[in-house]
């Protein structure tokens, strides 16, 4: 995927530790929803789409579920995902997984990597 993206996505100071959040990021000349997730000073992020609808995976723009568990859980499906590397721990995709994003911290803030 080939970015567009001239801004950071979002300040690393913006996300809470173990919190996922909704950003829009141009990719391939196209706006797409993506879900982020900080981990310490790591931040993962995957396209906002569940494998299996391939429907949104917040409930409302940027709420996302989250299982006792700790697994990014499906609004419209309840399939979960673990947040390591965005695999269905559960559910009706489940094998399957999120489509990752390359992202980086530069200078405390996140862009496409």
């Amino acid at each position: 995927m080939s970015s567009l993206n001239r801004e950071p996505l979002v300040s690393l100071d913006a996300l809470a530790e173990g919190a996922l959040a909704e950003v829009e990021a141009v990719l391939d000349g196209d706006a797409e929803s993506l879900v982020v997730y900080r981990q310490g000073m790591a931040v993962r992020a995957w396209l906002n789409v569940c494998p299996h609808a391939g429907r949104r995976l917040d409930w409302a723009p940027g709420q996302f579920l989250k299982s006792r568990e700790g697994h990014l859980v499906c609004a419209a499906h309840g399939a979960a995902f673990e947040l390591e590397g965005g695999q269905c721990v559960s559910g009706p995709c489940r094998g399957d997984a999120l489509r990752p994003v390359a992202v980086e911290v530069r200078d405390g803030q996140v862009w496409l990597a």
